[in-house]
């Protein structure tokens, strides 16, 4: 298939920065890394990029195409080319470039480092000797964070990082909340205390777009929900708010949002359709002990049961198991047509 490619060619020691166009022949199954070791093998060999396990492990691949991180080995061309899109291809964002697609990766490991990402080990030793076992309803707390093979996508992506440099970032606190939530570890109200400063968990804009560009799953913002709900469930201080000095200079601002009816002030007060039903699963949250992360990841699989209609009394391996999805509208419908 014939591919073209736009890429943003970087030279840090001149500062030159010029936007290359490339057309290859390349395999109906390449992906986007494929082309580019395509055009630096035989159209231009200064080109730089990393790369390394080629099957979405090590992570080394992460860039930008038409402007959104992706992993350059997971990146599937086929469609595009048959399109005839020309996607523009460029390095990551947030982080320094060095050359082409290749930035420093210097300041993304400094803050990995800072959230002492290893266990600190809290636990006795088994008087049997053997291993010490976790109940698989904790270690799902923390099944997708540990999934995170630290490529820097959702760091690209994160608006918070691009008003702070100085935040912790999406990855960051991810592979801290891998810690918080796991059992054996003896540090947790430590971390949340140094999670908790400024440029940490409170920071997050929620913008969501780390949770979009991951390409494992790991869904770095729901991490980042997990430690706040963490820090409040062990006591910890809710960020201090912007002081008084600052509240003041913001009041034309409040005026005008509650000209504009968003400022919640309206009465009667707004309630959300079905909220009995979310308070319902707070109390069930509540009267079960689910606190923090916990209670956040029952509420994942709940949602995910209702989303994909579970019927716990169907067998999973038998013909016809997995149901058609519906969504609420479809069920209100049912209800007004039998009534």
């Amino acid at each position: 298939m014939q591919v073209a490619l736009k890429i943003w060619r970087f030279d840090s020691s001149t500062g030159e920065r010029a936007l290359r166009d490339y057309e290859i022949d390349a395999p109906d199954e390449a992906t986007l890394l494929d082309c580019l070791d395509i055009v630096k093998d035989k159209h231009d060999g200064s080109l730089a990029y990393r790369k390394s396990c080629r099957m979405m492990i090590c992570g080394s691949c992460g860039m930008r195409m038409d402007g959104a991180a992706v992993l350059a080995c997971k990146t599937r061309m086929y469609d595009i080319a048959q399109e005839g899109k020309i996607p523009v291809i460029s390095a990551m964002g947030n982080l320094p470039i060095v050359k082409d697609l290749v930035v420093d990766m210097e300041p993304f490991w400094d803050k990995f480092k800072a959230i002492k990402p290893y266990l600190q080990p809290g636990y006795e030793r088994p008087e049997d000797g053997k291993e010490y076992h976790i109940d698989q309803q904790r270690m799902n707390v923390i099944h997708k964070e540990a999934l995170c093979i630290n490529c820097g996508c959702c760091v690209s992506e994160c608006n918070a990082m691009e008003s702070d440099p100085e935040f912790l970032g999406p990855q960051a606190l991810a592979k801290g909340m891998r810690f918080v939530g796991d059992p054996r570890d003896a540090a947790t109200v430590e971390r949340l205390e140094d999670y908790s400063e400024e440029h940490g968990i409170w920071e997050c804009t929620r913008c969501f777009f780390c949770n979009e560009r991951c390409p494992k799953g790991v869904d770095p913002r729901d991490a980042i929900a997990k430690l706040g709900a963490e820090a409040i469930a062990n006591g910890e201080l809710v960020p201090k708010t912007q002081g008084v000095v600052s509240s003041i200079k913001q009041m034309k601002f409040a005026i005008n949002l509650a000209k504009h009816h968003k400022a919640g002030l309206e009465f009667p007060p707004h309630v959300a359709k079905h909220v009995k039903e979310a308070r319902d699963l707070h109390k069930l949250v509540d009267k079960q002990d689910r606190q923090g992360a916990l209670g956040i990841v029952q509420g994942e699989h709940a949602l995910s049961k209702l989303t994909h209609a579970y019927d716990p009394s169907r067998d999973p391996y038998a013909p016809g198991s997995f149901p058609r999805p519906h969504l609420p509208s479809e069920n209100d419908e049912n209800k007004e047509g039998a009534a």
